[in-house]
């Protein structure tokens, strides 16, 4: 049993990037055509709830910051607030476009029936 650790090899594994690509083309031609996801974003309105949702956050952002920390004249670093700031209306906007999103699906699907 040899001791060093660097004598053993180990088979290497080279794909065939040939037969790949074959079979790619092969499994493409057996999916049917069907709507993109742009139709789906398009019909829940995503860009026109995303507007509004980010909107809104930024707003309730400012809103946020001027009650908690212009009217009390927090000490704390600019820097701070501002990276808070962006983490509130980033995430309040993704919330809102959620919440919206969800109502246009619902929407829609009520229209279907």
């Amino acid at each position: 049993m040899p001791t060093d650790l660097h004598a053993r090899s180990l088979p290497v594994c080279v794909p065939d990037l040939d037969a790949d690509a074959a079979d790619a083309d092969a499994a493409d031609a057996d999916v049917p055509d069907r709507p993109g996801v742009a139709n789906v974003v398009a019909a829940l309105n995503v860009r026109r709830n995303a507007a509004i949702g980010f909107t809104l956050g930024v707003l309730f952002t400012v809103f946020v910051v001027y009650v908690y920390v212009v009217v009390p004249d927090r000490p704390y670093s600019l820097a701070l607030w501002a990276t808070l700031g962006f983490v509130l209306a980033v995430g309040m906007g993704l919330l809102l476009t959620a919440i919206l999103t969800l109502r246009s699906a619902l929407h829609r699907a009520r229209e279907l029936d």
